[in-house]
């Protein structure tokens, strides 16, 4: 049988709320710290809030593995192409430019 929590709902939120807006600056410890909760406990309800399985993605089945990597080439291909299409207008102002300085 599962202990209940002896966190509510609303602090638990709040935390996570609080490590993201911190994300990248503090580390799980030193939040966890200021609020008197165990790392891994936030760490996990993080990781249950982004709704990842604790095991990093381990546990997901091949084809879960090929959606997730066809979905990444298609947004990859989509940034190339809007990086070439970026790269071309600033290559034809640049012309522009040049031409206008003669």
């Amino acid at each position: 049988m599962v202990r209940p929590s002896k966190y509510s709902p609303e602090f638990r939120s709040d935390v996570i709320a609080l490590w993201r807006a911190s994300a990248g600056r503090r580390t799980f410890k030193d939040v966890a710290a200021d609020l008197n909760v165990n790392p891994e406990t936030l760490r996990t309800w993080v990781r249950d809030a982004e709704g990842r399985p604790a095991d990093g993605g381990a546990s997901q089945g091949p084809e879960d593995e090929l959606a997730r990597l066809r979905a990444e080439n298609a947004r990859l291909v989509k940034a190339e192409k809007e990086w070439h299409l970026e790269r071309e207008i600033l290559r034809r102002a640049a012309a522009n430019f040049a031409r206008e300085m003669k």
